[in-house]
């Protein structure tokens, strides 16, 4: 058997896979009855409770998603064959189903030789975000046109019927999710979901945001627009490094990179280190968190001494922004991102063999692509708040 045949079938055992891990976590996120209601089973891949009907509920978030991330995957694909450009078919990463996962890590195509110029590398970057956003607005627009009734989340939560359709001024509180334990998850706002939902839903039955995840196509649509923005961040060979550097060129590319990787550090990282932390607790994290931040910052091919300076003035202005509003607090799941893009991805954008001026049209995606960028930006997109049992 050739390579490329072994290749193929790897390629299809991962697609597979990946098919069902999402299907069960679509199903643990549709129906939740291990982490909403606390009963400590373990989600639905250890609870013998769920049936094979509570597993084909999965299978709307699985095919939203996964057909989502094909369309962002396949227009990198077909775009780089277009330019003959060599190039491996997706490979589809699964997740094992633990609660509070989506069952992937999404999927890679594997660029084969180096590509030579600055045109048909910004092709090939662009292509990916801008068909799956046109895909998350397909599944979001069916989503928005076909939500259920609002008593459908008394299928799920039946325990919210004593409160009626007024139950959102009740369940949300610490008091009543302390009762039996459990998670309270939120997802946040981007600009172009509320657009789109304020557009095309009814009011009447628009989701609370504390249960947008019990609804798979908005689910997954709401996924996806977070994952083309972080795709579209302009740093490194991110696909939005690459539009950035076809635009701006190595040297603007250079400082646009560095100056987002350090505000998205800042971000991610507000609020890890709180005044008033002291004794062992401040002697182990703070000198763990500023390694992690000069580890982290080391991405931006600097000096020693340089590096040391801006790790230090991040964590400063970190700590002086929670001491003036003790309420601030970054998403700190940016953090492994942050990390993973300083220590293995970098910052910086590779030259071209060619640098080829791009066109007006590319030029004009190009603007459209940061645009969407800011649309779909999500700075917390999931808060979750574990509750303890009442003793």
């Amino acid at each position: 058997m050739d390579k490329e045949r072994k290749r193929i079938i790897l390629q299809g055992i991962l697609l597979l896979l990946t098919i069902a891990t999402t299907a069960i976590a679509g199903a643990e996120w549709s129906f939740n009855k291990s982490i909403y209601a606390g009963d400590g089973n373990g989600g639905i891949a250890f609870n013998p409770n769920y049936t094979w009907q509570d597993l084909l509920s999965g299978i709307p978030f699985s095919f939203s998603f996964l057909l989502i991330l094909s369309v962002h995957e396949f227009g990198h694909y077909f775009t780089a064959r277009f330019h003959q450009i060599k190039t491996s078919l997706p490979y589809y990463i699964p997740l094992p189903p633990f609660p509070t996962l989506i069952g992937t890590l999404g999927a890679i195509i594997r660029i084969r030789q180096r590509i030579p110029t600055t045109s048909i590398n910004f092709d090939v970057g662009i292509a990916g975000p801008l068909a799956g956003f046109v895909a998350a607005v397909f599944v979001l627009s069916y989503g928005f046109l076909n939500l259920p009734p609002p008593e459908y989340i008394f299928q799920i939560h039946p325990e919210y019927q004593q409160f009626g359709l007024d139950y959102a001024n009740y369940v949300y509180t610490p008091e009543y999710l302390s009762k039996g334990g459990g998670v309270d998850m939120i997802l946040g706002d981007n600009l172009f979901f509320k657009f789109l939902s304020g557009l095309l839903a009814d009011p009447s039955r628009m989701p609370n945001s504390h249960e947008l995840m019990h609804y798979p196509f908005l689910f997954a649509g709401y996924l996806s627009l977070v994952f083309t923005a972080l795709n579209l961040i302009p740093i490194g060979q991110l696909d939005g490094g690459h539009v950035v550097y076809g635009l701006f060129g190595a040297k603007g590319h250079r400082w646009i990179a560095s100056s987002f990787f350090i505000a998205f550090v800042f971000f991610a990282g507000i609020g890890i280190i709180r005044p008033g932390t002291t004794g062992q607790d401040i002697l182990w994290n703070l000198p763990l968190y500023l390694g992690f931040l000069y580890f982290t910052c080391k991405g931006l091919k600097l000096e020693t001494k340089t590096t040391i300076i801006i790790s230090l003035v991040i964590f400063l202005v970190q700590y002086f922004v929670v001491m003036f509003w003790p309420s601030a607090n970054g998403f700190h799941g940016w953090l492994l991102m942050a990390f993973l893009l300083g220590r293995f991805m970098g910052v910086r954008h590779p030259g071209a063999e060619q640098e080829v001026p791009l066109t007006d049209g590319r030029k004009i995606l190009g603007w459209i692509a940061l645009l969407i960028l800011v649309l779909c930006l999500t700075p917390n997109p999931i808060q979750i708040i574990s509750y303890a049992p009442e003793p």
